[in-house]
């Protein structure tokens, strides 16, 4: 059955942790609502707006929060669409827009375009042709660059000042959020900015607590993967259609 996005949050699941570990809170009066890796995926990032205003209509909260986990472009086909909405989000709700290893490649990218060839198999292309720019198969070095020069003066202000205004991590009572993970053994408040964004299996396979329950995305998972120290939200959206959205509100934590 395809549910509409307004019906989507009456099967929202609750996810429980190990009865050993306390459960990480929020403030009194404080929801989160927090987006896995969207990855170009607009059409599926409006549906989940949607699903929040229903449920602030239904139910609301003195203070929301909208938490973006980062890798917003590439891949999918409408990274720009997807950093309109965004921006559009942000001037009438409280955002917080983290930084994905997606959204740091391309600004390197933007300065170097010597580094087309690893963007594009990022997932770049599909990037360039969301603002009208089709590369050809097996572009020259030459016409490498010519197509960055041509992405560089398409992209509207807004979104090169969006993407330059991302935030590495955000806390917010006892839940730390990021794009990737942190390094286990390294506080916090101590973590390299590369870790945050780009980590895997070190971080994945700890048990360790890391003194906040982190909430991340960057490798995907078939479902939302909840661990005693973690929660992964990405669910590979690009691929899959299905854009994982995680509320929290207290102790308690539904993903949809």
């Amino acid at each position: 059955m395809q549910l509409k996005p307004d019906e989507k949050l009456c099967f929202m699941f609750g996810l429980s942790r190990s009865r050993k570990a306390p459960k990480p809170r929020l403030p009194d009066g404080i929801r989160v609502y927090a987006f896995g890796d969207i990855h170009g995926r607009a059409d599926l990032l409006a549906d989940m707006l949607t699903v929040i205003d229903a449920d602030l209509a239904r139910s609301p909260a003195p203070r929301s929060i909208e938490v973006f986990l980062g890798d917003y472009i590439d891949r999918g086909p409408y990274s720009n669409l997807t950093l309109d909405l965004l921006i559009e989000r942000s001037q009438r709700r409280e955002t917080v827009f983290l930084k994905g290893n997606h959204e740091a490649f391309l600004l390197q990218v933007l300065n170097e375009p010597t580094g087309y060839a690893a963007w594009r198999q990022f997932g770049g292309v599909q990037t360039l042709m969301s603002y009208g720019i089709r590369p050809p198969l097996n572009p020259t070095s030459a016409e490498q660059t010519e197509l960055i020069e041509a992405l560089k003066e398409t992209m509207p202000q807004k979104h090169l000042e969006f993407l330059r205004a991302l935030r590495p991590s955000f806390v917010c009572g006892d839940f730390f959020f990021v794009h990737a993970g942190v390094r286990p053994g390294i506080p916090l408040k101590e973590q390299q900015e590369s870790d945050l964004l780009w980590i895997r299996n070190e971080f994945l396979d700890s048990e360790d607590n890391f003194g906040k329950f982190i909430v991340h995305g960057h490798t995907p998972v078939r479902e939302p993967d909840i661990r005693s120290n973690r929660m992964n939200i990405d669910t590979g959206a690009y691929a899959t259609g299905n854009l994982t959205l995680l509320s929290i509100q207290g102790a308690s934590m539904l993903a949809v």
